[in-house]
């Protein structure tokens, strides 16, 4: 099969579209001829070799991916016979996932429903079911008023649409006038580009002074201290990434001047409601199913995963990066 293996840690193009053998699955797995793998964000910074949080950099060489769509097409020993030929979706034990064919758990798998695309599934097996962890932990309301930061992105686009459908007001901030444009097509009251860099007095402007109840925040670096900066007193200021690069700074005189809340919203709070990641999962791929949520999608083949890295890197993607064998 052929597959994306990265032999040196590095930039982008040390992805190499290469041939290796195909995975056998072991027991309790399947072998998924994968329609769909998906990207994130962390696995820029794994390629580079640096540690993300608990995920250290790989043992080299290595099949970047933790997650894929696709068709059961093989069963290890004492695996359930009615997976074969199945479509699933499901996140893999550790890497793999940047290949045409993958080994996963059998338990771990989720039935893709017959309309659903295996894009739209391996966008909300992980992106998916964290935005709706994400809103779990922020509680909106109608009448909260919302600011979401990389409004375009995979999750941002997910928490603009699912906070519209609450009735929350929505500010989506965004890179660019195209992806303006799209995070008001998603459902955002007030769209703005942070390229701008008078954008919070935009902001202001358009909510009379007002600030923010809940505030969304994957980005980071300065915007990020800028969406801070706007959050009402009592507001809460969700983290749930730093795509700028680096982390929001907030210090505890920050939070005390704000008498705000701020919480890192990835993680055991994630699943303080759901219970399970699976049951998360599930509520995720159901709202796609739905049509609830409509995961906006960038695809590449596979063979392009390097330039799909770099896109990413230098925030040239809106929504959700898919790799297609």
């Amino acid at each position: 099969m052929y597959a994306v293996r990265l032999h040196e840690f590095g930039p982008a193009d040390n992805l190499q579209y290469e041939q290796i053998a195909s995975p056998v699955p072991g027991e309790g797995q399947v072998r998924i001829d994968v329609h769909a793998g998906g990207v994130h964000f962390i696995e820029t910074t794994l390629r580079a070799g640096r540690r993300v949080g608990p995920h250290a950099a790989p043992e080299l060489p290595v099949v970047l991916g933790g997650e894929v769509a696709g068709v059961v097409s093989a069963l290890g020993p004492d695996t359930d016979k009615s997976w074969l030929g199945r479509r699933v979706v499901g996140g893999l034990e550790s890497y793999g996932g940047y290949a045409e064919q993958a080994v996963a758990r059998a338990d771990a798998l989720h039935h893709i429903p017959d309309h659903l695309t295996a894009e739209a599934a391996v966008a909300m097996i992980t992106t998916g079911s964290t935005a709706l962890g994400i809103l779990d932990c922020a509680d909106a309301k109608p009448g909260d008023v919302a600011l979401v930061t990389s409004a375009a992105g995979g999750i941002g686009a997910l928490l603009v649409q699912a906070l519209h459908h609450r009735g929350v007001t929505v500010v989506g901030v965004a890179g660019g006038p195209e992806k303006v444009r799209r995070a008001t097509s998603l459902g955002a009251d007030i769209a703005v580009d942070y390229r701008d860099p008078h954008w919070p007095d935009a902001v202001r402007d358009a909510l009379g002074g007002s600030g923010f109840s809940i505030v969304f925040d994957g980005v980071g670096g300065t915007a990020g201290r800028q969406a801070f900066d706007l959050l009402a007193p009592g507001g809460r200021f969700l983290l749930h990434g730093w795509s700028s690069g680096t982390a929001t700074q907030i210090t505890t005189d920050d939070i005390i001047e704000h008498a705000g809340t701020v919480i890192w919203a990835i993680g055991p709070q994630m699943l303080e409601r759901a219970g399970t990641i699976y049951a998360l999962q599930d509520r995720a791929i159901r709202a796609a199913a739905d049509g609830v949520l409509q995961p906006l999608i960038t695809r590449y083949p596979l063979s392009r995963a390097g330039d799909a890295h770099a896109d990413l890197e230098n925030r040239r993607t809106a929504g959700k990066i898919v790799l297609i064998p």
